[in-house]
């Protein structure tokens, strides 16, 4: 139990329903929704997409999206809602001129594929109809959300990254939007009312692709209306790895769940550190990091060019990589020159009165995607394409039609009790870690899902190893002592909601205080 007289929050108890979201506000609309008859598919729908006018930095519909859904008697589905290059890209031209993918270039605009996913799940296992569930998002796009703290933090750091039309529709005079400002987005709720009548077919045909596709190609995009017709979200067959006495479910490539896998394996190898808040355990995560995505930039990419995952999932991989840690010194970062992260994502996690549980997340990429908006209807563009490499060979390799490898990741844990944890952990690159660390302190160090997401966090990346200042100024010196080169992180790491299924039935929630959101139930 923390202790209450210091800052902090209380894990959310409830019977009925219970979401867990970056926002209060979509937190807020999922209960409704559900308190209006919806399931957790529904209720997680319109949350989720309402999350694009409550934090229009970090996602919206022109983004990608990944859920598994956790059904009443234990199935679990994934869904792939990632969409791919478009088939005219040509790739001899932007080797031509690039050396590495370009982030704010048309090139890395893929189609994107969140509606799409959106509207097969909403089919396939919602409840109400697809209208009422948009209803709350159409309204707070036309009549405007108040930007909330850690939003507009958000929105200083990467309002440059916008361009065009884009700075028009997101700042106001030129200027991020400070807090407490209205963002209001008309052009996306007719695109919505559009999609709550015509279901895909109001996005990915007609006028609003007729929009999108001649915006991009007006920046010298290949895109056409044959790539948006075609988009197409596919089921997949979750992951499973054991941690300790748990199980661990992620999505298949091309996620970067499976690295979540790696280093939690490796860290299997390794006994837990009775200071879980100490210095060695910061130091055995970045150095299993630094291998897992290692192996991640090696073998991860579109599922149909993946090759090496059975290895990568093994065992014994994790064992024989686990052997190069050692204990007093920090190994070199062996993907220091590779630095393409992002810190905007929104993930939403929904558990209803039939226990059905929903782990989705949401977006576009880096902070205002590719910083690009349709002309029309002002459907900002994800950069989701810098996510491949121009390597020639290389399984992540771009390529017309290709999905590139994503950071996003849905996740879910099954404890030895037989509790069941939809969770996710925002904040690009740092996923994988997020997962792992939170697992690790569930099962390693008995947290429950709110002090598991409180704390203290650290990610090696690109040489560093960034660390958040509540952590104790001796563990930082010691990491140094040891050759990590620490950097206090300019910005919180990541961003966590979780939402425990107890066998008792109770439901609880947690949410990150590094994000605006809340757990919320009834």
């Amino acid at each position: 139990m923390r202790d209450f007289q210091y800052p902090g929050r209380s894990a959310v108890f409830s019977d009925q329903g219970l979401c867990a979201t970056s926002h209060p506000l979509a937190a807020q609309t999922a209960i409704a929704l559900l308190q209006a008859g919806g399931n957790a598919v529904d209720a997680a729908i319109g949350a989720a997409i309402l999350l694009g006018f409550c934090e229009p930095q970090s996602t919206g519909i022109g983004g990608d999206m990944f859920a598994l859904v956790a059904e009443p008697g234990g199935d679990i589905v994934g869904l792939n809602g990632s969409g791919r290059a478009p088939a005219g890209l040509d790739v001899a031209a932007l080797r031509a001129s690039h050396t590495n993918m370009p982030l704010y270039d048309v090139a890395a605009v893929t189609v994107p594929g969140a509606v799409d996913g959106f509207c097969r799940l909403h089919t396939d296992h919602g409840h109400l109809p697809l209208d009422q569930v948009l209803a709350p998002a159409i309204h707070y796009a036309d009549a405007g959300i108040p930007v909330a703290p850690r939003v507009a933090f958000d929105y200083a750091a990467s309002q440059s990254v916008l361009s065009g039309h884009a700075r028009s529709i997101f700042l106001a005079n030129d200027t991020a939007l400070p807090v407490g400002a209205r963002f209001t987005a008309p052009g996306q709720a007719e695109v919505l009312r559009r999609v709550a009548a015509q279901g895909r077919a109001g996005y990915y045909e007609g006028e609003v692709a007729e929009d999108m596709v001649a915006s991009l190609r007006a920046l010298g995009g290949s895109h056409t209306l044959e790539d948006f017709a075609a988009t197409a979200c596919d089921y997949v067959t979750p992951l499973r790895s054991t941690y300790r006495d748990a199980e661990l479910i992620e999505l298949p490539p091309n996620g970067q769940g499976a690295t979540a896998m790696l280093i939690l394996n490796m860290l299997e190898t390794l006994h837990p550190q009775d200071d879980p808040f100490g210095t060695m355990r910061a130091h055995l995560e970045a150095e299993a990091t630094k291998l897992g995505y290692d192996a991640r930039d090696r073998f991860l990419a579109d599922p149909d060019h993946v090759t090496r995952l059975d290895h990568m999932l093994s065992k014994d991989t994790a064992q024989d990589l686990a052997g190069l840690i050692d204990p007093n010194a920090a190994m070199p970062d062996p993907r220091a020159a590779t630095d393409n992260i992002h810190k905007d994502t929104v993930y939403i996690t929904v558990v209803d009165k039939d226990r059905r549980a929903v782990s989705l997340i949401y977006s576009i990429f880096h902070s205002f995607g590719s910083g690009f908006a349709s002309d029309k209807f002002g459907v900002l563009f994800q950069n989701r394409g810098g996510g491949f490499t121009l390597e020639e060979g290389h399984p992540n390799e771009v390529g017309p039609g290709k999905r590139p490898m994503h950071t996003i990741i849905p996740g879910m844990l099954r404890e030895a009790d037989g509790s069941l944890m939809p969770f996710g952990v925002m904040g690009g690159a740092y996923q994988s870690t997020g997962h792992a660390r939170f697992v690790s302190n569930v099962v390693d160090y008995g947290l429950g899902p709110q002090d598991a997401i409180d704390a203290p966090r650290a990610f090696a990346e690109a040489g560093e190893l960034k660390v958040e200042r509540s952590y104790d100024a001796n563990v930082h010196e010691e990491l140094a002592a040891i050759g990590h080169k620490v950097v206090e992180a300019p910005a919180p790491i990541g961003g966590a909601q979780a939402i425990r299924i107890r066998p008792d039935g109770v439901l609880e929630g947690g949410s990150d205080p590094r994000k605006d959101g809340i757990a919320l139930g009834y």
